[in-house]
C-alpha cells in the first residue's frame, strides 16, 4: 500500500454505500443528515497538484488511520468528516421551509430564445410563462429558477436592461402566487430586480466572478447563493478546455469561491455548489465529476446537479438531439439523488419526479426497522 506523504492535502469521497444502518453502529456513516450512509471513504492523497495514493479507509477505521498523518492533515481531515456527515440544514425562504434531508426538485423556466425546453415560445409573454412555472409546481417542483440570459456554449450576452425586462414580471408572478423562485443570472442589477420581485434564491453560474457587485449585493440579502464552477465563458468556454485533474481542481476553485463568498459576508449556511456539468468541461471531465459527485459533500454545502439535456446526454447516445435526451436526463438526476446531491435542476419535473419518488419508496422501505 503506498504511503500517504507528510506535505499531501487529503479528500475524502463517500463511497460503499450500504442499503441500511441497522445492525452496523460505528461501521456506517450518514451522508450530510439524508437519506443515505455508506461504509467507507475513499482518500484521495494529492501532493504538488498530482495525485499520488489513493486509499480506502472503512469508516469503522478512521480514528486508526487519521493517527497515521500529521497533526495538520488529521485536523483538516477531521474538519471534512464532519462537513461531509453534517445535517444539511433547510432552506428558510420567508414563510417557507425547504428541507434538504432528501432531493429535491427545480425547475428550469429559461426567458430565452434559444431555451431547451420550449424552444424560446414564452419568451414574448410572461403570464404564460408564469402559468408554466405553477403547472410544475403543481406536478412537484420545489425551485423554479428563472433566466433570461443563455450560457449554453457560444451564447452571447444579454444587456442587463434586457434580462430584467425577460425575468422580472415572470418572477413577480410566480413569487406573488405562492412559488419558490430563483433567479439564474450573473449579473448583479438582475439579482437585485429579481430580490426585489420576489425571488428567494440566486443561482449564478460565475459563482460571482462575472460581476464584482454581486457579492456585495448579496452580502446584504438574506438570500441561498447558488455557486457554479465554470471554465472560461460561454462563448468560448467549450474551445480547449483543460484539467489535469477535473475532479480535485474543480473541487479546489469551489473551496475557494466558498471562501470568498464568506469572507465577504455571505455565511456558508446560506451557499449551493454546483459543479457545472458542461460549462468548460469535455465529455470525459463531466464523466470524471459525475463519478466523484460524492466527493463535494467534503465543502459542507448543498449539492445542486443541473445535467438536464446536456450534451453529456447526446454524446453518450448516438447524438441525439435535445428534445430526445429525456431518459439520459433521468438517469442522471437519478444517479445525482444516489450520490446524495440535494437539488436536482431539469426541465422535465413529472418524469423526474416519478423517478425520485420510486427511488425514495427504495430508500424509505430499507430505512424502515426489520421486524425480528
Amino acid at each position: 500500500m503506498t504511503a500517504i506523504s507528510r506535505y499531501a492535502r487529503l479528500y475524502f469521497q463517500p463511497t460503499a454505500f450500504v442499503a441500511a444502518p441497522f445492525g452496523l453502529d460505528g461501521r456506517v456513516a450518514r451522508l450530510a443528515g439524508g437519506l443515505l450512509w455508506f461504509s467507507a471513504y475513499e482518500v484521495i492523497a494529492v501532493d504538488g497538484g498530482r495525485r499520488m495514493a489513493s486509499r480506502l479507509v472503512p469508516v469503522e477505521a478512521v480514528d486508526g488511520f487519521l493517527g497515521t498523518l500529521t497533526e495538520e492533515q488529521a485536523g483538516d481531515a477531521r474538519a471534512t468528516i464532519a462537513r461531509i456527515t453534517a445535517q444539511r440544514p433547510a432552506l428558510h425562504l420567508g414563510n417557507r421551509v425547504l428541507p434538504l434531508d432528501q432531493p429535491q426538485i427545480m425547475l428550469i423556466l429559461n426567458m430565452t430564445p434559444d431555451s431547451f425546453s420550449d424552444g424560446g415560445a414564452l419568451i414574448d409573454d410572461p403570464a404564460a410563462a408564469a402559468d408554466a412555472g405553477f403547472a410544475m409546481v403543481e406536478a412537484g417542483a420545489a425551485i423554479v429558477d428563472v433566466g433570461g440570459e443563455s450560457t449554453r456554449p457560444r451564447a452571447q450576452p444579454v444587456w442587463e436592461g434586457d434580462e430584467i425586462a425577460r425575468v422580472e414580471p415572470v418572477v413577480r408572478r410566480l413569487a406573488a402566487g405562492g412559488a419558490i423562485v430563483s433567479i439564474d443570472t450573473r449579473k448583479a442589477a438582475v439579482m437585485k430586480a429579481a430580490l426585489e420581485a420576489g425571488a428567494a434564491i440566486v443561482n449564478d453560474v460565475s459563482a460571482l466572478c462575472h460581476d464584482p457587485q454581486s457579492v456585495a449585493l448579496l452580502a446584504r440579502h438574506d438570500c441561498p447563493v447558488v455557486l457554479m464552477h465554470h471554465q472560461g465563458d460561454p462563448q468560448t468556454m467549450q474551445d480547449r478546455p483543460h484539467y489535469d485533474d477535473a475532479l480535485i481542481e474543480v473541487y479546489d476553485w469551489l473551496a475557494e469561491r466558498i471562501a470568498f463568498a464568506e469572507g465577504a459576508g455571505i455565511a456558508r449556511s446560506r451557499l449551493i455548489v454546483d459543479p457545472g456539468i458542461g460549462f468548460g468541461k469535455t465529455l470525459r471531465h463531466n464523466l470524471q465529476l459525475l463519478n466523484g459527485l460524492a466527493l463535494f459533500h467534503g465543502l459542507g454545502c448543498p449539492i445542486l446537479l443541473g445535467a438536464s439535456r446536456k450534451r453529456i446526454i447526446g454524446a453518450l447516445s448516438n447524438e441525439a438531439p435535445v428534445d430526445q435526451r429525456l431518459g439520459g436526463s433521468v438517469a442522471l438526476a437519478l444517479y445525482g439523488a444516489q450520490m446524495g446531491a440535494q437539488i436536482l435542476r431539469v426541465h422535465d419535473v413529472p418524469e423526474t419526479l416519478q423517478a425520485i419518488r420510486v427511488w425514495r419508496g427504495l430508500r424509505d422501505e430499507a430505512l424502515t426497522p426489520p421486524l425480528f
